[in-house]
């Protein structure tokens, strides 16, 4: 089958192969929302790159029709996505080292985790979470494909693997230690291409009485708030709670509990654990939250047809903002250099002619440019030296630290504009 693409008059022009579900390989037909081309949003351009081109790819997603999983086609590989010089460092937020902070006291206080016991965490990053236990003298490892981050990490003392998490990296984690009390993965589900192998993968690390959270963004949330800007090639598939139940459940695993999370927008913390533990029992939250999923339609393909035409009209939207704001004079730059920000700048076709620069407290990022829209990234100081009448917060789901931090602006009569769910200015 091929899946029909229209052209801006409703004929259709062009035809693309229909990829296969990543989770039970049906083929996929239903699009859900298409945002066009787009640079890959976790990379930087150079000064020395400025006269370089840049390689687009689709950002076209698809809900399947089987299993409803939301997802993205692989139009990139991991090893290109993950790159040694993979710019995202976790410890540059404070609330979400915070974030992490509290969930570690959590699985010390509810699940006993402590000095017996061996902690996994995939997709560690710079040691932002396991520097926590391993100040609890919990023993802990961590994975994490991009050499850049672990290699922070490792300066932490955190011993730290640099490899993909699957099968065959949960096989010789197993043989070289032991299996994990506790395995944990923080925004990396959605980061996986090949699904399956790595939810095996959490099944073969796992001890038999250990358990597994996984936390990522809501599928609800995601269309509830408009959250379009959350998607891009490193994101993909987009769970709703019924879909993650059904991929854990066809590989040995229960979903016993969740909690519903205000970090990244809206995302689903996830308790599993091997589907003979016994005294691990659906609770009452999870079954409730399944209820509300069937109850608004997130089985059925007809509710996931609606939320293009609500993401088109919050790009009108954010551009009529920026035109007239423009035309009356003002001056306008961005906070922040996140993967969703320029998912939001490439599709809605924000360049330096809305936005004088943007800036992000990472100093990897600083000095460089975004990707696609090619905007300056310099250092927040920046800000008071310009004194721009407004900033756009393209990391929304830090509002209130980014204007806490950056209260001082309002001395000059600065104001902050947040583009998610809609277009707010912020008095």
């Amino acid at each position: 089958m091929q899946h029909s693409l229209a052209d801006s008059n409703g004929s259709e022009s062009v035809s693309a192969p229909a990829p296969n579900c990543r989770f039970c390989d049906s083929q996929l037909s239903q699009i859900f929302v298409d945002l066009g081309l787009s640079p890959l949003c976790q990379t930087q351009i150079r000064p020395d790159q400025l006269n370089h081109g840049e390689a687009y790819y689709p950002l076209r997603v698809f809900v399947c029709g089987t299993c409803f999983l939301v997802q993205l086609d692989e139009y990139v590989s991991p090893d290109v996505l993950f790159s040694e010089d993979y710019p995202y460092f976790s410890s540059y937020s404070d609330s979400w080292v915070k974030h992490a902070k509290d969930y570690v006291d959590k699985m010390v206080t509810d699940f006993g985790i402590g000095k017996d016991s061996f902690v996994v965490e995939i997709a560690s990053n710079d040691g932002y979470l396991l520097q926590h236990f391993l100040s609890a003298g919990v023993p802990c490892l961590g994975i994490e494909p991009a050499e850049s981050v672990a290699q922070a990490a490792r300066e932490k003392g955190i011993e730290t693997i640099s490899r993909f998490f699957g099968e065959g990296t949960a096989a010789d984690i197993s043989r070289q230690y032991r299996k994990a009390n506790l395995v944990l993965g923080n925004n990396v589900l959605a980061h996986v291409p090949n699904l399956n192998d790595f939810v095996s993968g959490l099944r073969a690390l796992l001890s038999d009485d250990g358990i597994i959270t996984m936390e990522f963004p809501h599928l609800m949330r995601l269309i509830e708030e408009n959250q379009f800007d959350t998607i891009y090639h490193e994101h993909f598939s987009y769970f709703s709670f019924s879909t993650v139940s059904k991929v854990f459940a066809q590989h040995g695993l229960k979903i016993f509990d969740v909690e519903e999370l205000r970090t990244h927008g809206g995302s689903l913390r996830i308790y599993a654990a091997h589907m003979d533990a016994g005294s691990r029992e659906l609770s009452a939250r999870a079954a409730e939250l399944l209820e509300r999923e069937k109850s608004m339609g997130f089985e059925t393909v007809e509710f996931y047809t609606h939320f293009e035409e609500r993401v088109r009209e919050t790009k009108r939207a954010l551009l009529k903002f920026l035109v007239d704001a423009k035309h009356g004079g003002k001056t306008i730059v961005g906070y922040g250099a996140p993967g969703k920000g320029n998912t939001l700048l490439n599709y809605c076709g924000i360049r330096e002619d809305f936005l004088d620069y943007t800036v992000d407290r990472n100093p990897h990022k600083q000095g460089t440019y975004t990707p696609g829209a090619r905007i300056p990234i310099l250092d927040p100081s920046v800000i008071s030296q310009t004194k721009p009448d407004y900033i756009l917060i393209l990391p929304w789901n830090l509002r209130k630290e980014i204007t806490e931090s950056m209260a001082h602006v309002k001395e000059w009569g600065c104001k902050f504009v947040v583009p998610i769910p809609t277009v707010e200015v912020l008095e």
